[in-house]
């Protein structure tokens, strides 16, 4: 299939910026060319006069295995409810503009094989497949009561996670994940707004846990992203080989220098916890994740902040759960309250790219590159906030050459 994007003014990675108009065209699900006349006939033109063609947007951390925020009900829930409500969030994810994500968190290989054959739209993935957790930690969300182990080597799972505890409990369960297929490691050091039974400053995992599952991650050339919210906990893991911090609400200078030192990456998560205290109560999210949910809230931007001002890389993330996973685009909105327009762009089609290994790939429009483009209304470099309304501002999304997206508005 051969598509073709007339007349629109093309977004540069390299630079940052809109370099005018020029011709894309892309052939079996790749960009042929940027600039170059058409020769031969195409089978989708679309003219993009006075319009913005960027690459299709990238969320590093989403969890599509999380399709409602009501965890009563998602812990009863059949495999087949879970497909339903995954199909749909990776559908929807699309239509707005979002053609790649970083799953953080949940078995999704059903998924990643019915976007594949066509079976369903969807964006591109890249999962770090059940994420990993100790005893009592983010991680480990069955309520109740349970039994007591036999053993420090047993572990327990849901479709979320694994319960594994010790060091070589931890690396067993990091190679499961990567046997599984998982394209990094995703591990909990810190306690967490959704989870039922950890304190947000408590410290998760040792040191030894830790280099357990980074040893692993380095065994197959990839990396361990850490759920890490406190000073403490981002330093420990940090020091001991973890590449990428997820949220960081609460990092201070100290934590901020040893993430710089470490050459260690932030995605900030800022929207999900806007979205948890707007709407978290009405959809059953209990009063405890309620409470946790405030603090992280108010110091989300000052994070952003300290890690910007220690030379922090990055990266771009919502972390929305269930029926708040619409508000994905005003991620936009938010960060634009501390940060330029070329810089958010930067932590979407840099970094992000990194993180999913998967540079020159995607957040680029260049000859090799996948076929993925969102071409919108509105400049973002002038107002990148107007973004938060995808119904608004964009006119059309593109993934592998194909149109899965279109305005209504003419």
């Amino acid at each position: 299939m051969k598509t073709v994007i007339r007349n629109g003014n093309v977004f540069d990675t390299g630079a940052l910026d809109f370099t005018g108009e020029a011709t894309v065209v892309i052939e079996d699900g790749r960009i042929a060319s940027v600039g170059e006349e058409l020769t031969g006939e195409a089978d989708l033109e679309i003219d993009a006069r006075g319009q913005f063609v960027m690459p299709g947007f990238i969320d590093a951390h989403v969890h599509l295995r999380i399709g409602t925020m009501n965890f009563a009900k998602l812990a009863s829930w059949t495999e087949v409810q879970f497909g339903i409500a995954m199909a749909r969030l990776a559908r929807e994810t699309l239509e707005r503009g979002f053609t790649t994500v970083r799953d953080t968190g949940g078995e999704l290989g059903g998924l990643i094989r019915a976007i594949r054959d066509g079976e369903i739209d969807g964006p591109n993935i890249v999962r770090s497949s059940h994420m990993i957790s100790q005893t009592g930690g983010h991680g480990d969300v069955e309520g109740g009561a349970r039994p007591v182990p036999d053993c420090a080597c047993q572990m327990r799972h849901t479709a979320m996670g694994i319960v594994a505890d010790g060091p070589d409990a931890v690396r067993k369960a990091a190679r499961h994940v990567l046997r599984e297929g998982a394209d990094f490691i995703k591990i909990h050091v810190s306690g967490g707004v959704a989870s039922p039974s950890d304190p947000l400053d408590c410290v998760q995992y040792t040191k030894d846990e830790v280099a357990a599952a980074v040893q692993e991650a380095r065994n197959r050339k990839t990396y361990v992203a850490a759920h890490a919210y406190t000073p403490e906990a981002i330093t420990m893991a940090v020091e001991n080989g973890v590449h990428s911090i997820e949220h960081g609400n609460l990092i201070d200078v100290g934590a901020a220098k040893a993430m710089k030192n470490n050459d260690a990456v932030m995605v900030p998560t800022l929207v999900t916890y806007q979205a948890m205290a707007e709407v978290g109560e009405m959809l059953g999210l209990p009063a405890v994740n309620i409470e946790k949910n405030k603090l992280v809230l108010e110091e989300g931007l000052k994070a952003v902040g300290i890690a910007k001002e220690a030379g922090v890389d990055l990266g771009f993330g919502t972390d929305l759960l269930g029926e708040a996973q619409p508000w994905q685009n005003r991620e936009f909105a938010i960060r634009a309250q501390m940060e330029s327009a070329r810089d958010i762009l930067q932590s979407m089609y840099v970094v992000n790219p990194r993180l999913c290994r998967m540079e020159g790939e995607i957040g680029t429009l260049t000859p090799g590159a996948r076929g993925d483009v969102v071409i919108g209304n509105i400049n973002p470099l002038d107002d990148i906030a107007a973004l938060a309304e995808p119904a608004k501002v964009l006119a059309a999304v593109i993934k592998g050459g194909k149109r899965v997206w279109e305005s209504e508005n003419p």
